[in-house]
């Protein structure tokens, strides 16, 4: 029986990285300044404080400056906009990003849209999202992104391949798609309410799945030889008593024996995501100093 390629996406994180890191050194050569990257965590949510810890370390790993504003959750939503205003008008900083999920009191779609596009790293802004859509020059959310630089290591050209992406988030699998359309693929957006959802994944020549449901992608839905990029990370119970697993949207088990290449979870595509963020900051600080980004970025 013949396995699958497993997507490295821990190494080909680190190439990213190493490129920018090149990069940011480039750009304070002439710009007598590092980049600058402010994220703003509201609350005390466990996983989003060890998750804006590790971008900080790797902020400064590559020569940034990390700039963290933590604030408790009884932030009103007005004076959560006003810090996002003032980092709008900080020179120093080139990349703004409010870690999700807010307080419920706050609406992340008014905190968002206050964020100057021009520094709008994650990529949410709805200009970003319509300069994506219609094909002009856009800061691209960092996980679909990854995902589709890991696409394009594996197969090269994607012109005329046949897509599907499981999920229709706004952060994951709407630009997805809109990434392979502006590669020249065929694009299917398929969700939960697809109907007969197996049969339209078996088509595809790539499968990306981000619907965040445990292997709901099952293997005998993939057909031989596609690529499987696994946005999932779920968290299930492990075989010993009160520990628990990570897995991904597709039954990886199932799918390995006959796929092209697949991304594993963990290890695939989660760590691109802080990677493409660092790119996305180096990026937007290049566009605000007038300069061009890095070739390869």
């Amino acid at each position: 029986m013949t396995i699958g390629k497993i997507i490295d996406g821990k190494a080909f994180a680190e190439g990213l990285r190493a490129e920018v890191a090149r990069g940011v050194a480039g750009f304070l050569a002439s710009q007598g300044r590092t980049p600058g990257l402010a994220v703003v965590l509201v609350g005390d949510d466990a996983a989003s404080a060890v998750y804006v810890r590790n971008k900080g370390k790797m902020t400064v790993a590559v020569g940034m400056e990390s700039l963290e504003f933590r604030r408790p959750s009884a932030t009103t939503q007005e004076e959560l906009i006003e810090l996002v205003e003032e980092l709008n008008g900080d020179p120093a900083v080139d990349g703004i990003l409010v870690q999700l999920p807010l307080p419920d009191h706050i609406d992340d779609k008014a905190v968002i849209a206050t964020i100057d596009p021009a520094k709008d790293v994650d990529g949410f802004h709805v200009v970003n999202a319509g300069r994506l859509a219609v094909g002009e020059q856009a800061l691209v959310p960092c996980t679909p992104l990854g995902c589709l630089m890991l696409l394009k290591d594996e197969l090269g050209d994607l012109s005329g391949l046949e897509a599907v992406v499981v999920g229709r988030s706004n952060i994951v699998g709407k630009p997805m798609a809109q990434l392979l359309l502006n590669e020249n693929c065929t694009v299917t957006l398929a969700h939960s309410r697809t109907r007969d959802l197996a049969s339209v994944v078996h088509r595809a020549d790539i499968v990306v799945a981000a619907v965040g449901r445990p292997e709901m992608v099952k293997g005998e839905w993939i057909k031989p030889g596609a690529t499987v990029i696994d946005v999932g990370i779920n968290r299930v119970p492990a075989a010993e008593e009160g520990k628990t697993r990570l897995v991904g949207d597709v039954a990886t088990a199932e799918a390995a024996s006959h796929v092209r290449a697949i991304t594993p979870v963990p290890g695939g595509v989660g760590p691109m995501t802080i990677a493409v963020l660092l790119r996305n900051t180096l990026v937007a600080a290049c566009a605000r100093a007038g300069i061009a980004a890095p070739q390869g970025l």
